[in-house]
């Protein structure tokens, strides 16, 4: 059971969006999460990846915990090293742990347990194309996502790619939860619009907690 406070997330039901899927409305502490990044990042630099077609992410990455996701032209894959530093990634900041878990629960998943949080900064026209989570091993287990700065539009698709797809309006402290019968639905973050937020400057911050092994 989790001990994390959350005097700042308030006692508001998550909106379901559709089987499995749960929106936690201003969950997440901004100014409390900001510092704790920065540490990371001191660590293990945010770095634009590389897919395996050789193209480079517009959303510049960084990750903590036991496992982090990369990519570069070999495939899609969770390392328990930076391979940019040639060490282990930063531990989980405690705060992370607790607000993933509480939130999944809070979403109606008692039993995730985190074991990697890929860190996305977005600058503005940053985007994720259309994907799904499918490089973990145990599908059980949901996927966390927290909006912090700028606001984004998230789009759920389904079990395929095709479609427009839902659009879901993110703001500033946002949780995204899925799993169960939609853990593998793709889904998209569509290019970010130039903003300014107080406590992120010119950018969208996103911290996606999964269980890989």
């Amino acid at each position: 059971m989790s001990t994390f406070e959350l005097p700042f997330a308030g006692d508001e039901a998550p909106v379901r969006l559709g089987e499995g899927i749960a929106l936690l409305r201003g969950f997440a502490d901004t100014a409390m999460l900001m510092p704790l990044i920065a540490r990371i990042a001191a660590r293990a630099p945010f770095r634009h990846l590389v897919t395996p077609g050789g193209q480079t992410m517009s959303v510049a990455m960084t990750n903590c915990g036991p496992l982090g996701w990369v990519s570069d032209r070999t495939g899609y894959r969770y390392s328990s090293r930076d391979p940019q530093t040639d060490r282990d990634w930063p531990v989980f900041p405690r705060e992370f742990f607790e607000l993933a878990t509480t939130a999944a629960t809070r979403a109606g998943f008692p039993d995730f347990v985190p074991d990697a949080c890929l860190i996305n900064r977005y600058a503005a026209g940053a985007r994720l194309t259309a994907h799904r989570d499918a490089d973990e091993q145990d599908f059980a287990q949901p996927i966390v996502s927290v909006s912090l700065g700028l606001p984004a539009s998230f789009a759920f698709y389904g079990l395929t790619r095709g479609g427009k797809g839902r659009s879901v309006p993110l703001v500033d402290g946002d949780v995204l939860v899925w799993g169960g019968p939609s853990r593998l639905v793709y889904h998209a973050v569509r290019p970010i619009k130039p903003g300014l937020h107080p406590l992120t400057g010119e950018y969208r911050y996103n911290l996606t907690f999964r269980h890989a092994r």
